[in-house]
């Protein structure tokens, strides 16, 4: 009997096709080596989820990636830059403990779920008054834009106090944001423009925190002020940094959740029909989405010093991608992983980080997924996709449908 060995052939992760559909590739990276040198994109390339999640929590890892993105800003545009990345720099996401811990804690008690809980009526109310006016029962629509990309950005909104006719320029701003923080392709003026817009963001919400300390609100930043940390261990300049980031955090991954979540309840009718025979199933369906197909597919590192990681020598100044869209597919660490279900019980998925860089939404962002999904289990029993196509936008970091047109 003659054996065949099958031989891997490395791709680049930005090839449309992998981009698209990038579980059946990764999964064989990752069945070839969960922690593999890629020359072709010059770093580490983890995607089993025991060495992701040893990464996670790794000290000889640095979170800090503000130098590679000022790297990668055209030369004619740098002088636009230093202010903002020294906005940049003042981002928790950015940082390492212990000034991780330190910025992170003024906004801990907010963002806790029993915080957050108090806004449940306000979501679901904002959920059926959008559906309403953008989604008629046996219409067809694009619930991206009716719904997943306009509700997290207007709850947020909400939360954080930004006034309603103030919302276009800040979530134009926030736009343009992602575009330099998500490393999207840019010319030099559009460079500039994305310079110039994390300046403006940062200029509006110091308004908006001088505001609040003058006259004190119901929102996100009159509640940090209230702990009294603001000006004490954490300086008014670091929280405004730190507003820019959550800002920007605030409607992305969310987004993508609902999307992608209806996305995946949309193609296994079986599984949507057991969460409408029980609701009780939908928080289960969400952790479900956030495994199978979540909002982001990877995050960025660095080595700050050597280290060994499973066998392999990883030297100080190596980048990591940190795989999650392939660790979260692991069969060492979830049976079948594979098929989308929601009877899952094993929710240790990595949708949203792990360890210090837990993402500190993830209350938010399920609260209003949840609001969604219940919404459209509900009121749409006809819900269904129309068409089987669906674009992704190009990105190493994201997993970001451009539309996702439905029957309503």
């Amino acid at each position: 009997m003659t054996s065949t060995v099958t031989t891997f052939t490395e791709r680049y992760l930005l090839d449309p096709a992998i981009n698209a559909e990038p579980y059946g590739y990764l999964a064989a990276l990752r069945e070839h080596d969960p922690v593999y040198w890629s020359t072709m994109h010059r770093a580490w390339l983890v995607t089993g989820h025991a060495p992701l999640t040893r990464c996670l929590r790794e000290p000889a890892i640095t979170a800090d990636r503000v130098r590679p993105l000022m790297d990668a800003v055209p030369a004619g545009a740098r002088d636009d830059a230093e202010r903002a990345f020294a906005i940049l720099s003042r981002w928790m996401v950015f940082n390492d403990p212990p000034e991780h811990r330190r910025l992170r804690k003024v906004f801990q008690e907010p963002f806790s779920a029993r915080a957050v809980g108090r806004y449940a009526d306000m979501v679901a109310r904002a959920t059926r008054a959008l559906l309403a006016r953008r989604a008629a029962p046996g219409g067809v629509g694009d619930l991206l834009a009716d719904v997943a990309k306009p509700l997290p950005a207007l709850v947020f909104a909400r939360w954080l106090g930004v006034p309603q006719r103030d919302g276009p320029s800040f979530w134009y701003w926030n736009a343009r944001v992602g575009d330099l923080v998500l490393g999207a392709t840019q010319e030099e003026r559009e460079y500039r423009t994305s310079l110039q817009s994390l300046v403006n963001l940062d200029d509006y919400l110091a308004g908006l925190v001088r505001a609040r300390r003058a006259e004190p609100a119901d929102d996100l930043i009159s509640s940090v002020l209230a702990g009294g940390e603001i000006g004490a261990s954490v300086s008014e300049a670091e929280f405004v940094g730190m507003l820019t980031q959550l800002a920007f955090a605030g409607g992305e991954t969310t987004s993508n959740l609902i999307a992608n979540g209806v996305r995946a309840l949309l193609q296994h009718p079986e599984e949507l029909a057991a969460v409408r025979a029980d609701p009780e199933l939908l928080p289960a369906s969400v952790e479900e989405a956030l495994r199978f197909d979540g909002p982001s597919k990877m995050s960025i590192r660095a080595a700050a010093q050597d280290f060994d990681l499973d066998g392999h020598d990883v030297r100080a100044g190596d980048r990591i991608f940190l795989v999650t869209a392939a660790a979260n597919r692991d069969p060492d660490r979830f049976p079948e992983p594979e098929r989308f279900s929601v009877h899952r019980s094993d929710s240790t998925h990595l949708g949203f980080g792990h360890g210090a860089h837990f993402c500190i939404g993830a209350a938010l962002a399920r609260l209003v997924a949840r609001a969604v999904l219940t919404v459209l289990v509900h009121d749409y029993p006809d819900l269904a996709l129309a068409g089987s196509a669906h674009e992704w936008q190009s990105s190493l970091l994201n997993r970001s449908l451009t539309a996702l047109p439905v029957r309503y």
